[in-house]
């Protein structure tokens, strides 16, 4: 077995590990996480920082829209060039729990778009950073426990996001 079919196999138990964790009441939290980085989630969230009477407001908004649009776009290139199957597709009898966007999962989307969102605000407000970032973690475990995308998927849709987030800060200081 070569090192690349080691670390798809690792991907894949550390997957079927976490769907032990099952519970119903984690699965509706679960979901709760993985629409807030939606991308209406995102178009409502700016909107309304643009629309505040705050001082960081619209900068705030304008950020948000650029990050999680630069990481929504890279992802989706990716997954349109790459093509890999998502779980439910990949591994013989398992379901996911919740519905795909998509027939691809490498790199996940929203996890792509939650980290370059929350990169993209760093510096306005410490609490305001922890929040974001914690979000933004609790989105990647998400995509993984409801079977939408193995962990590979998650930390490939984190540094994208990361790599999106640090773009707009340098071109919108």
């Amino acid at each position: 077995m070569s090192r690349f079919q080691k670390l798809l196999h690792l991907d894949q138990s550390i997957l079927l590990y976490v769907r032990r964790w099952h519970l119903p009441w984690v699965t509706v939290a679960m979901k709760g996480l993985t629409r807030l980085a939606d991308p209406s989630s995102f178009v409502v969230i700016g909107l309304a920082l643009m629309a505040s009477d705050t001082p960081n407001g619209l900068k705030m908004g304008l950020r948000l829209g650029a990050g999680a649009l630069l990481a929504t776009a890279t992802t989706q290139l990716l997954k349109r060039v790459l093509k890999r199957n998502r779980p439910d597709v990949g591994i013989n009898d398992f379901q996911a729990l919740s519905q795909n966007p998509d027939a691809f999962s490498f790199p996940s989307g929203h996890t792509g778009a939650a980290i370059a969102v929350a990169v993209s605000l760093m510096g306005f407000d410490a609490t305001l950073t922890a929040t974001t970032l914690s979000l933004a973690f609790g989105v990647g475990f998400s995509r993984v426990y409801l079977g939408a995308h193995y962990p590979l998927d998650v930390i490939a849709g984190s540094l994208l996001g990361l790599g999106s987030g640090v773009v707009v800060r340098v071109l919108m200081p």
